[in-house]
């Protein structure tokens, strides 16, 4: 079947494409957008976190079918069209919240979607909006600060 759907606010097309196959593995095989991670593949780890229509979904549990027509926004569509980082981006390379780098995808769409929700976002929002994400590296204190440095500063551009 062919699967169309915005992806980071372009149109794009997969051919081919099979029922089973996954929105992740159409991002990542077909249409070269290899920012989302594939690790489990079942929806624990939160790598390949993608936003669908605005909602963060993992993208390994999305069959590619269920995309079409549909809204996809992948960390690649989170710097600006200039190549320029987003505050979220910005912000984690500023606080040190990069480590390896597998999970900083899936945090960093988790994180805009939090962010462009609720601006100001107490430490339990924060922490509720990454619960589905897990990061091996850290002891997510420098990922909770990278957040709350993207609120302040998308609070002092307001």
């Amino acid at each position: 079947m062919r699967v169309t759907m915005t992806v980071n606010g372009r149109p794009q097309e997969a051919d081919d494409v099979w029922e089973g196959e996954s929105l992740l593995y159409v991002l990542r095989e077909r249409m070269g957008l290899p920012g989302s991670k594939n690790a489990c593949e079942q929806g624990e780890c939160g790598s390949c976190t993608v936003r669908l229509d605005g909602v963060p979904v993992c993208a390994c549990l999305v069959a590619a079918g269920q995309a079409q027509g549909r809204e996809v926004v992948t960390v690649e569509g989170l710097a600006g069209p200039d190549g320029r980082l987003s505050t979220v981006q910005q912000a984690f390379v500023d606080a040190g919240a990069v480590q390896c780098g597998f999970c900083t995808p899936g945090l960093l769409v988790a994180a805009d979607e939090l962010l462009e929700r609720h601006p100001e976002p107490s430490d339990g929002d924060i922490r509720e909006a990454l619960s589905g994400n897990l990061c091996r590296c850290t002891g997510y204190e420098k990922i909770l600060d990278a957040v709350r440095l993207a609120a302040a500063r998308t609070g002092q551009a307001v």
